[in-house]
This record gives C-alpha cells, structure tokens and sequence, in this order.
C-alpha cells in the first residue's frame, strides 16, 4: 500500500528545529516541507505558485499540513488551482488584522470565505496572539472545515512550549484517517 504524499508547509519565517511540523517531519521520510521561499517578506501569489507545483509534483493528490500563514495560503491557493489534493489540517489561522500579523506578508488579505473542495481541519488556540478564536472559528465555518478548540497554547508553536505536539499529532492521525485503505 503507497503511504499517502504530506506536503509540510511552514508559515512566516519557516518552522525551525523545535517546531512541531520540524519534528513530525523528522518521524517521516515521505514528508516533505515545500520550500516557499521568502520567508520574512512572502507575496501570497508566490507562494500559491510555489505550492501548485509541489501538489502537482507529487506521484497522488497529498495531504496538505500547514501552519499559520500558511492556513491562508492554502486558501488562495484552493481558489486557483484544480489540482487534486486529499485534505488539508490547518493549524493557527493568522488574522491579517491583527498587530501582530507581519507587516512584510503581502496580499493574503482578504482572506477567502469560500468552501474548499477538499477536506480539512482547523486547530484553533483560545489565546493565539496571530489570530482570534472566532476568527479561525469564522474561517473554518466558510471552508466547511472541522474546527477543533485545543484550549490555550498560544500560536501552537515554539513559543507555545508544546515541543513535538503529541496531542496535534493524534489530531491528524484521526485526520489522515479518513484517506487511509
């Protein structure tokens, strides 16, 4: 049985060592981080071009893991693309309106309000400084997604202290369920 393409995709300033996606990669050969380049001045259209490649490269439609500025790319990208991917477990939705969004993100606002045509998961923190609970509750309604609380962890990060993210990682095994067999 073929294992299932993940294409890892970080958010701004890419995920370093400690970070979760950096270490749920590190279990997996198979995985692979797409290099979205520009990581502290990214131009959302960039980025989307980026991404359509690595999804059409794979040998069968993937499983998308993203994080933070990220979640918006996969957004416009689903917009704009009919390449065929599996699902997708979108982690800290940023909020463009935030103070805290980064200044240097070009064009991933507005973000888009529609239905992916695709599976996914939205993991939203109650305290994350990138993005409201009720934003990513608001985004997850209009992609049709599964929004799931995990409480107060921050942006779900290195800064949030939960190293590997054992129970993240039980979320998308539950997740990846859905395309196994």
């Amino acid at each position: 049985m073929m294992e299932i393409p993940v294409l890892v995709l970080p958010g701004f300033g890419n995920s370093g060592p400690g970070h979760w996606q950096t270490l749920w990669e590190g279990r997996h050969q198979a995985w692979r981080r797409v290099d979205l380049g520009q990581w502290d001045a990214p131009d959302c259209q960039d980025w989307v071009r980026t991404l359509d490649v690595a999804v059409q490269r794979c040998i069968a439609p993937p499983v998308l893991v993203a994080h933070s500025l990220a979640c918006l790319l996969v957004a416009h990208w689903a917009g704009q693309s009919r390449a065929p991917i599996k699902g997708a477990f979108l982690v800290a939705v940023p909020e463009p309106a935030s103070p805290s969004f980064p200044a240097t993100a070009q064009g991933f606002s507005p973000v888009p309000m529609r239905r992916l045509s695709f599976p996914s998961m939205v993991i939203a923190s109650r305290n994350d400084s990138f993005g409201s609970f009720e934003h990513a509750q608001r985004c997850a309604t209009a992609w049709g997604s599964r929004c799931v609380d995990v409480g107060d962890v921050g942006h779900i990060n290195i800064d949030s202290g939960i190293g590997d993210w054992p129970a993240g990682y039980a979320l998308f095994q539950m997740f990846a369920q859905e395309f196994a067999g």
